[in-house]
């Protein structure tokens, strides 16, 4: 397993962006040059998006993430998203909805040895990034399985729960709430489209502000037909420790490989 910082122009921001990536590159056989331990060459990929003031390596600092993707062979793109709400901003070059969901993979697939079908490719995140995750997986949902949101920060068109920063990213908060950057709103019109449903996979603990509309989102998804798996904690709020549990099970969730799939320090299979 390589852990890859990437720096790249991207045309979308026109500025070098950073990610981190969590690559399987175990049991080659270098005969062929072809991964051994996986049902085809390109690996399957979780595009992985941090949370309001974080950037790329706050998933690998704050959770197991690179010891989970060890084992499920899984491919993770971590990418700094900066406080965008990973939308399009109102500053020019600030199209952080066509970097999320059109370029990154383009560009990584070009990169590294990833699948190109939908079915192989996941988006999921936390609290700014769980919003980013659910907005741009439901918009950009032929390319994207299935999405997960953790403590989602899907608050931001709820009367009452408004916050100055998160108002200032659009030009009208009450006609924002009105197009597809709502999720509710999104969500309707891939139904009135017929366009494919991403599966949904939301959490979020009982003690963070965040649940009363995190269920309420997964009780809209739902009676619009979409697939919902849902997970809360009666104890955890709004941290590190709620989000290092999920995140494993949501790797649980997604259809990966067995756990003991990949070779790692942490995983030696000294049997062949």
């Amino acid at each position: 397993m390589a852990l890859i910082q990437v720096n790249y122009l991207s045309q979308a921001l026109f500025r070098t962006v950073t990610l981190n990536v969590i690559l399987p590159a175990d049991k080659i056989n270098y005969e062929t040059g072809e991964y051994l331990n996986t049902e085809s060459r390109k690996f399957k990929t979780l595009y992985l998006l941090h949370g309001l003031l974080g950037n790329y390596t706050d998933w690998i600092s704050g959770t197991r993430i690179q010891r989970w993707a060890e084992e499920r062979n899984l491919a993770v793109v971590m990418p700094s998203g900066d406080n965008s709400f990973y939308i399009k901003g109102r500053m020019p070059f600030d199209d952080y909805e066509t970097f999320i969901g059109k370029e990154l993979p383009l560009v990584c697939r070009k990169m590294f040895p990833l699948s190109e079908k939908r079915e192989d490719t996941y988006i999921a995140g936390l609290s700014m990034g769980g919003y980013g995750a659910i907005r741009n997986g439901i918009v950009f949902s032929e390319t994207f399985s299935h999405v997960a949101g953790l403590s989602a920060a899907v608050h931001l068109f709820e009367k009452g729960m408004e916050r100055e920063f998160e108002d200032s990213l659009f030009d009208d908060p009450e006609k924002a709430a009105k197009t597809d950057l709502n999720p509710f709103i999104a969500f309707d019109e891939l139904v009135s489209a017929k366009r494919l449903k991403p599966r949904f996979y939301l959490c979020c603990g009982k003690r963070d502000d965040l649940f009363d509309v995190n269920v309420k989102l997964r009780d809209y998804l739902f009676s619009k037909g979409a697939d919902i798996t849902w997970d809360e904690d009666e104890e955890a709020a709004h941290d590190w420790d709620f989000w290092d549990k999920e995140i494993k099970k949501v790797l649980d969730w997604l259809p990966l490989e067995d756990a003991d799939a990949g070779l790692g320090s942490g995983n030696v299979n000294l049997q062949e």
